[in-house]
């Protein structure tokens, strides 16, 4: 019993940053499906992703949390869903309550590992289906909250593989791309510290921070510490299409983080044929397998970063062997079709046993 009406209830909408959050919605539409979004708050950012216009999701946003319940009423939702397990899920819970209808959340990665609230498990537990991002997240959550693992679904966010794909040769210098929020968890000093051993190398390559926040004032500093000032550019927030041209220059794509959830950078850059180097936290090993698609690496390690990337930057032929075999697994494993197919499937069973 696939639902056709579900409402959405987000901390904020859109948010630049959350790209799976308005391609899954986009998705849904696509299909048919009446979709609402309950924002708890107004962006603050300008900059927004063309395709949540083209979806026609701004005007099925609704940002006054007074008249939620209310126009949830007028709506006749037959399922909510929030996204992370913190705030939004907290009050998705209450407006569930009221209305009698059920509710699931998906889980991501810092409300997972480094925020979670402390009623996780009575949240969890409330909601008729808890949806998770990774295998590894899945198997946190059970051992460390006690959510039965039979109540977790896994389904990673999807990537529409159709826009994001391969598109002629890559520019030389050879570019290392990092499309990530500016923050501490993403460790992005430890790219600069590799960029940095690689001048020392000797070596020609174009490094290309892609995202906006808090660290951007740090690593700006740091950056002209090393020396990079030539070769690291640091572009900001980029709406979906300019992340995707930018994937399309790239010859490798990093990521640094401390902890993951499921990265999506990644799978977008999967996606485009690029290959990957990130540190292997969280959900990122069922994302990349090692020597296949792209290399795993240590936390905190820039020696072995720096080396990982010399040996793809100068293999040409080993770096479009791996981006060859990355696209093939985002088709297969991460495509946004695939992830919405599943999604449903869990909402169906939950709007079905409600209706028993």
């Amino acid at each position: 019993m696939t639902p056709r009406r579900v409402a959405y209830v987000l901390r904020v909408f859109p948010k630049i940053s959350e790209t799976f959050i308005a391609s899954e919605l986009a998705e849904l539409r696509r299909r048919g499906i009446e979709v609402r979004i309950l924002s708890l708050r107004p962006p603050a950012e300008v900059l927004r992703h063309a395709l949540v216009e083209d979806a026609g999701l701004t005007e099925r946003t609704l940002y006054d949390p007074e008249e939620f319940a209310g126009r949830l009423r007028e709506f006749h939702p037959e399922i909510l869903h929030a996204h992370f397990a913190t705030e939004a899920t907290a009050r998705t819970w209450r407006l569930a309550r009221d209305l009698g209808v059920p509710f699931t959340f998906t889980a991501h990665g810092y409300d997972v590992y480094r925020r979670p609230p402390p009623d996780f498990r009575a949240r969890a537990l409330a909601a008729a289906a808890v949806v998770t991002v990774s295998a590894a997240n899945a198997r946190y959550i059970a051992e460390t909250f006690g959510v039965p693992a039979r109540h977790i679904h896994v389904i990673p966010c999807g990537v529409d593989t159709d826009r994001f794909r391969p598109d002629g040769p890559r520019p030389e210098p050879p570019h290392i791309v990092c499309v990530a929020r500016l923050a501490p968890v993403k460790n992005l000093g430890l790219l600069l510290s590799a960029c940095a051993i690689l001048r020392t190398r000797g070596l020609q390559f174009r490094c290309v921070l892609v995202g906006d926040g808090r660290c951007r004032e740090q690593l700006e500093t740091e950056r002209a510490r090393l020396g990079l000032m030539e070769v690291v550019e640091l572009v900001g927030a980029a709406e979906q299409l300019d992340v995707l041209a930018w994937w399309r220059r790239a010859t490798v794509a990093v990521l640094t983080s401390e902890s993951e959830g499921m990265p999506l950078s990644l799978m977008e850059a999967a996606s485009c044929g690029v290959p990957a180097i990130a540190t292997a936290v969280g959900g990122v090993p069922e994302l990349i397998e090692d020597g296949v698609t792209g290399f795993l690496t240590s936390r905190g390690d820039a020696d072995q970063l720096a080396a990982t990337l010399e040996r793809l930057l100068g293999d040409p032929d080993l770096a479009r062997r791996l981006g060859a075999a990355a696209r093939r697994r985002a088709e297969e494993r991460f495509a946004l079709a695939r992830q919405v197919d599943r999604l449903l499937a869990v909402w169906s069973g939950v709007v079905g046993e409600a209706a028993r």
